[in-house]
């Protein structure tokens, strides 16, 4: 058996001890929860919206933009450029990193989103030779595959704001709502600087790093094409008078508020995550990655939870679920094995028995985890629709 059962948890939330950064006080209440407890009563966010009034009215016209709204298309994104364009009637630059596994839905509520709010957009594709390779190479060293992604959502709107000469760059909710390595306790506006990129987005390993990993005289690869991942020059930055801050330090970020406005405003629609019931995620939590089940498999391999937990978590805080009940559910949902990591392993050229090895090899103690424990999660209704390497797969002919 597993023993994510058996993990001590938040009293209030459920998270267990193996989430990262946690820590619990003398009644068992984590600090997460300790955050958002301060984050309702005791931060005035009426003096944090005139910081937010009086830092759009310092950028405004000052470029040919007045500001850049990285986007995924999720919830968070899509809630921050409708926030910001109809709040302050600002004229943004809109820059999509596209980490190669953007599903339909998401890809339709977009062009929803960009034609009815009518916006400027750039989109950025990498190399896909060089997705793979650094894909299987955060997966083996850090067994988190999404290096790419983490750096590439971060560094590249920022390598256009030095492009542009755009100052000011809005991203979605803060870490603190996430992490302990923020706190709303510290009372203090977040910042999307170098600091965090190298703290949390680069898994320790930076561009350049990763470069010396995946080049080799057999297989060379250009450094140039480590560019997006990498962060603009600082002093650059600084000597524009750069801005890079979450919408979420300035209004309360509340998931479920913000995904009924843009449903409403916007037709944005949710859709299924794999591993996680509908019923669950109505607010449409990590919808547009089609690689984000085998991520969340893999969490649970190392860590005994996975995004059911996390979303419950967040429903708890707000009080819209009981701490018992989402412990319940998290226990009978979080951990099953994803038909998506039957497309990963096809990407990156692994059997499951050396996925397993690997994903297994970074775990947290004192979890420890069982692979026959859980079965499968369904697949979602699009997932034949998703990049196969090998089409014979795709359409259920079996290799000879």
């Amino acid at each position: 058996m597993g023993c994510a059962s058996f993990l001590r948890r938040c009293v209030k939330c459920g998270l267990p001890e193996t989430y990262e950064t946690i820590e619990f006080d003398d009644q068992g209440v984590c600090n997460i929860c300790s955050g958002a407890e301060y984050r309702d009563n005791c931060i005035d966010w009426d003096e944090r919206k005139a910081l937010l009034d009086a830092l759009i009215e310092k950028y405004r016209a000052k470029s040919d933009y007045d500001c850049i709204v990285p986007f995924s298309g999720g919830k968070d994104s899509t809630f921050q450029l409708y926030y910001l364009m109809k709040e302050y009637n600002i004229k943004p630059l809109v820059v999509r990193f596209n980490h190669g596994f953007m599903r339909d839905k998401i890809q339709e509520n977009n062009q929803r989103t960009f034609k009815k709010l009518g916006v400027d957009v750039i989109e950025f594709t990498p190399n896909w030779h060089i997705v793979k390779k650094l894909m299987f190479e955060s997966f083996n060293r850090k067994t988190d595959f999404c290096w790419h992604c983490h750096t590439g959502i971060y560094s590249y709107p920022l390598r256009v704001a030095t492009l542009y000469k755009i100052p000011l760059v809005f991203w979605g909710e803060n870490q603190a709502d996430l992490t302990g390595y923020y706190s709303y306790l510290d009372d203090e506006v977040e910042y999307e600087d170098d600091k965090k990129f190298n703290m949390l987005r680069t898994l320790g390993i930076t561009a350049e790093d990763m470069h010396g990993m995946i080049d080799s005289p057999e297989d060379p690869v250009d450094i140039r094409d480590l560019k997006p991942y990498t962060f603009p020059d600082v002093e650059e930055l600084i000597k524009m008078k750069y801005c890079s801050v979450p919408l979420g330090s300035f209004i309360p970020w509340d998931y479920h508020k913000n995904t009924e406005i843009i449903k409403k405003e916007l037709g944005w629609e949710i859709d299924e995550l794999e591993g996680v019931p509908l019923e669950i995620n109505q607010h449409g939590e990590k919808i547009e990655c089609f690689m984000q089940g085998t991520r969340d498999y893999i969490k649970y391999i190392k860590r005994g939870y996975s995004r059911v937990s996390q979303i419950n978590a967040f429903n708890v805080r707000h009080g819209r679920m009981k701490s018992n009940e989402a412990v319940e559910i998290s226990d009978k949902y979080d951990g099953r094995r994803p038909p998506s990591l039957e497309v990963f392993l096809e990407y990156m050229g692994l059997t499951e028995e050396e996925f397993n090895k690997i994903a297994k090899s970074q775990s947290i103690p004192p979890y420890e985890h069982n692979f026959y424990e859980k079965g499968d999660s369904p697949k979602t209704k699009d997932f034949d629709r998703w990049y196969r390497e090998d089409n014979r797969k795709k359409n259920n002919i079996k290799n000879k």
